[in-house]
């Protein structure tokens, strides 16, 4: 702890650390090598987001845009920007729900992750909505389409790659059916 003087007197001052998941960075990474873009929507300040973004290897973590700022943007503008932002700070969850709204009508499939009451809105709106378990409110829980029951954003990757996995065997499955039923 750091001490200074209020008021004549002695005062502390602590500071807290919540440190970032060692596994976080090698799971963003893999994100970005599968084609996955990874957007952070907090309500941290903005310099608290882009540190953490830049520690984990998020993409363009050197602007973000806030909430207020989110306000005065029409949508058009708001479409545009969600294209060059991955980091939206000091966001209520409101504005969680209209950036979730508007990657949708730019044509992105958006998977939302969330653990809050606050998170619920943007989870129901999403794609896929995923709350944690470990942590998460039981009313994000039920907003969510699914429940990461480990907390850690390594078990989406495994997560995505099973799926395309699965998604490949059933397209080979099907040309294979068509090829051998169409001639009979």
């Amino acid at each position: 702890p750091m001490f200074v003087a209020v008021n004549g007197r002695e005062a502390g001052i602590i500071a807290v650390a919540d440190t970032v998941r060692p596994e976080s960075k090698e799971a963003i990474a893999t994100m970005h090598a599968l084609g996955l873009r990874v957007v952070m929507i907090t309500g941290d300040h903005p310099g608290t987001a882009m540190s953490v973004a830049r520690a984990i290897g998020i993409a363009q973590a050197d602007n973000a845009l806030t909430g207020p700022e989110l306000e005065r943007l029409s949508e058009s503008a708001l479409r545009e920007a969600i294209g060059k932002i991955n980091i939206f700070a000091r966001v209520v969850p409101e504005q969680k729900l209209r950036l979730v709204q508007a990657l949708k009508a730019s044509g992105e499939i958006v998977v939302m992750t969330g653990d809050g009451v606050n998170d619920a809105p943007a989870l129901k709106a999403a794609h896929i909505g995923i709350a944690m378990g470990e942590r998460g409110t039981d009313v994000a829980r039920e907003a969510a389409d699914l429940v990461l029951l480990d907390d850690d954003f390594s078990s989406l990757v495994a997560g995505v790659r099973m799926g395309r996995r699965v998604f490949d065997n059933l397209k080979k499955g099907l040309a294979y059916i068509l090829a051998v039923h169409i001639p009979i």
